[in-house]
């Protein structure tokens, strides 16, 4: 039977979003007669404290958690001892299992694992595929992480050195794949296969019939929300004022659900001005998202711009299952805002327009046909392009082109 090695920080039952796409990717290729093994850590996202056990067997997956340092993310230092923890302790277990013939697929939580995987793998004789949900160093030279050019050049080279060598990488964007082309990664070596969300798990429900609406005071209201990390790559300064601006209005509120960086921002912004048109909830459990994404009339989505072509913000993907149309807050050039205007979804606002925000809600609050509308049209974009089942087949005929590589070679 053909193996696929999984390599991520972070797997079931951890709810993170890097998590639960690598798990529904696991569990549905081990049902398609694939022999799955997932190297990961024993520790939630979310939860330094939290342990999971060092091996189990969850739906046909044997999933291999390694002993790491329990930092967090709280500080840079912890969270690089964390990352180095992981490194040695995955590239050890992947030693062991690893053999002539697999395919290891690695996606890039921690920063750099592409590079040990690439040693690895091919040490074992095994075909490496890289998963790319973002770039790095780029991100971090970008938020200012890593501030020495020279750095950032050796990292790069590292990076790019991996995705060479790799017999595949995938990305989750069309700019992150031109970014990959432009730092000299051979383009057949390039695929692109969008993140997703579960149609049928998530899907448009009726207004009347959410019990969340009723549960959080918010029948009545017009509702624009934010849902998902609330991270140093997301910009909130323009939600933030447009809504100061709208606090007058009683109609509308601003739901925003999640964690991150910028959360204690978001508090500390809403309880200095007295705003009480901004509502905070944590993140909710997989089985509630079909309600609570379908608790906003219309959702925002930002990026900062610099970030275009580094990460995809793929919130989008759910927002759109749920039928329900975007706000974004980014470049009018940028991947979700290409995505809302070929498929009639939403509307982009430039960052620090607050003003712009501020009237288009305001006009959407006067004008629910359209939102209606926009959001008929996100629903059957995703049915489309965007649905797991689509990512699915698309993943399981890269796996067998894979396979049939790996096979041809060694004859």
């Amino acid at each position: 039977m053909p193996r696929i090695i999984f390599i991520n920080r972070f797997f079931y039952p951890d709810l993170s979003a890097t998590s639960q796409m690598l798990t529904d990717l696991a569990f549905y290729l081990a049902t398609r007669e694939f022999e799955i093994h997932v190297i990961t850590s024993a520790q939630a996202y979310d939860d330094p404290t939290r342990a999971f056990p060092p091996f189990e067997v969850v739906q046909g997956v044997e999933i291999r958690r390694i002993a790491t340092s329990r930092f967090g993310r709280a500080r840079l230092f912890g969270r690089l001892l964390d990352y180095a923890t992981f490194y040695i302790g995955a590239a050890w277990e992947l030693f062991r299992v690893a053999r002539s013939g697999d395919i290891v697929v690695a996606k890039t939580d921690p920063p750099m694992i592409s590079v040990v995987a690439a040693i690895v793998a091919r040490w074992r004789g095994a075909a490496l595929i890289n998963w790319i949900q973002d770039l790095f160093p780029e991100v971090a030279e970008a938020l200012d992480v890593v501030k020495n050019r020279m750095f950032g050049a050796v990292l790069r080279g590292l990076r790019n050195n991996s995705l060479n060598v790799a017999w595949c990488n995938v990305v989750i964007g069309t700019g992150m794949a031109e970014r990959l082309l432009q730092e000299g990664i051979p383009k057949d070596r390039v695929r692109v296969i969008h993140n997703w969300s579960d149609g049928e798990e998530i899907c448009p429900i009726d207004r009347p019939e959410n019990a969340l609406l009723a549960q959080w005071g918010l029948e009545g209201k017009f509702v624009v929300g934010y849902s998902g990390n609330m991270g140093r790559a997301h910009e909130f300064t323009t939600l933030l004022e447009a809504a100061e601006r709208l606090s007058a209005n009683p109609d509308i509120v601003f739901l925003l659900i999640g964690d991150g960086a910028q959360r204690a921002s978001i508090v500390c912004f809403a309880e200095q001005r007295g705003l009480k048109n901004i509502v905070l909830k944590p993140y909710q459990p997989r089985e509630l998202l079909k309600l609570s994404l379908g608790v906003p009339h219309v959702h925002v989505v930002s990026l900062i711009p610099s970030l275009e072509g580094l990460i995809v913000p793929s919130k989008f993907y759910g927002i759109a299952a749920a039928g329900r149309p975007t706000l974004c807050v980014g470049d009018q050039a940028g991947e979700i805002p290409r995505l809302i205007e070929a498929h009639a979804c939403g509307w982009t606002v430039a960052p620090g327009h607050a003003s712009v925000l501020a009237d288009r809600i305001l006009e959407l609050t006067g004008n629910r046909e359209m939102v209606d509308a926009a959001g008929r049209n996100a629903r059957r974009a995703f049915e489309m392009n965007f649905d797991q089942r689509i990512a699915m087949q698309q993943w399981h005929s890269l796996i067998h082109e894979g396979l049939e590589q790996v096979r041809g070679a060694a004859q």
